[in-house]
């Protein structure tokens, strides 16, 4: 990491949804990046990676929504939001939202929400920052907003490569002993003896109990093959063995982009 990536991370951020609409289907992406400009006729800044979806329909319509999220908004649902693209998923599903003059604002606990209309926009060599008028706010909770750092610190999420904060996952280092157990939804890997978790334990990354949970053999005959990673460029889920085994339809179980974004980590 250099000085300067280094020093960026100091920079203070939020964690926000920006919601738009697709022919009355709500549509967003996760960003970080949310701030008032002005007081009078409030004004607010945000960006948007060019090749987001979203910013696609923020484009068309010229109209967006802001849902500020909180220390109490479920990781599972920022990961869901946050790391397949609204073009392809039906990112609302299963997610409690309400739409406010035609704009999806998130419910999950969310500290408040804004309507709001683009009034000028900027071209940097990634991304468009974005200036836009508050025409409406929606009070939601009380609750505390949800910092960067706690989003890294405290619920140890990640940031989607689009993100402008991205920094690539650093290579890991194997365990020296111990067990491994993997889960088979989204293959969140528990190091340690997971018997001795309570029955209500859920994976933190997708949220099923421990049933879903396969004990990771692990054996010195193994091929040298079933020791591979691949490394999903996108959001950096690690599959292990080998993915060119598995289908061309075969597509990452956290942000859903397909098996050509994976780089083996050699």
């Amino acid at each position: 990491m250099d000085i300067i990536e280094k020093t960026l991370r100091n920079l203070s951020y939020g964690l926000y949804l920006i919601g738009a609409e697709d022919g009355g289907r709500p549509c967003g992406c996760i960003v970080n990046t949310v701030f008032q400009v002005t007081s009078e006729n409030p004004i607010i800044a945000t960006s948007m990676n060019k090749d987001n979806y979203t910013w696609e329909l923020m484009k068309k319509n010229r109209r967006f929504s802001v849902s500020i999220l909180s220390e109490k908004t479920r990781k599972e649902v920022i990961q869901k939001l946050g790391f397949s693209s609204s073009k392809d998923h039906d990112k609302y599903e299963g997610i409690e939202y309400t739409m406010q003059d035609g704009l999806p604002i998130l419910k999950e606990e969310c500290s408040g929400g804004l309507i709001c209309n683009i009034v000028s926009v900027t071209e940097t060599p990634t991304h468009m920052v974005v200036l836009a008028s508050v025409e409406k706010a929606i009070e939601i909770t009380n609750n505390i907003p949800m910092t960067y750092r706690y989003y890294h610190e405290v619920i140890r999420g990640g940031a989607p490569k689009n993100a402008p904060s991205y920094i690539a996952p650093e290579k890991q280092s194997k365990p020296t002993s111990g067990e491994r157990w993997v889960c088979t939804v989204c293959g969140y890997i528990y190091e340690g003896d997971l018997t001795k978790e309570p029955d209500d334990y859920t994976c933190p990354l997708c949220g099923v109990d421990k049933s879903n949970f396969v004990k990771q053999e692990d054996t010195k005959a193994a091929s040298s093959a079933s020791t591979q990673k691949w490394v999903c460029k996108v959001c950096g889920y690690i599959y292990e063995g080998d993915l060119t085994k598995e289908p061309d339809d075969y597509t990452c179980p956290l942000c859903g982009v397909d098996k050509s974004n994976f780089i083996r980590e050699e």
